[in-house]
């Protein structure tokens, strides 16, 4: 559930924060989750990047579609394959307080498509490139602005 979702009036777009744009029911993989299960929950889900945590939600890892396709195109078999096999270690996190502002330059020179939101280690949610675009839509919206009286 995005809080963006729930928007009742407009927002100053500058003022918005992670927590208010980011996806907090996410689906997870413990890091012995096997790579096939994976591949088939990411394609059935139509998402590209599972984060991978403990059973604290501590988060130790992403895998990703880039992630599939290097171990499917270096001969290795997705069903021996866990997810710390492959997974991503080296994670850029933010926080829900984060300024999506912040994000959105964060995005943009790491080059990333979507990131976790941490609280402390703990997973709290992702967020995505298309979360901080559609909050920019939300919270700009014309349907908020109350609509002049007049004759017509």
């Amino acid at each position: 559930m995005r809080l963006t979702d729930y928007f009742e009036h407009a927002y100053d777009p500058k003022t918005l924060t992670v927590r208010q744009i980011m996806e907090g029911s996410v689906f997870t993989v413990s890091p012995d989750t096997k790579g096939i299960m994976i591949a088939q929950m990411m394609t059935e889900r139509n998402i590209g990047t599972v984060p991978v945590v403990e059973k604290d939600s501590t988060l130790v890892g992403l895998v990703s579609e880039f992630d599939l396709l290097r171990v499917i195109d270096g001969g290795r078999d997705l069903r021996q394959v866990t997810a710390e096999d492959m997974m991503t270690r080296d994670v850029v996190t933010v926080t829900g307080e984060m300024l999506v502002k912040d994000l959105i330059k964060l995005l943009q020179e790491r080059h990333l498509i979507r990131t976790p939101v941490v609280k402390g280690n703990a997973l709290v949610g992702i967020v995505s490139r298309r979360d901080a675009v559609f909050s920019y839509v939300k919270a700009t919206a014309t349907y908020w602005r109350p609509r002049k009286s007049g004759g017509g």
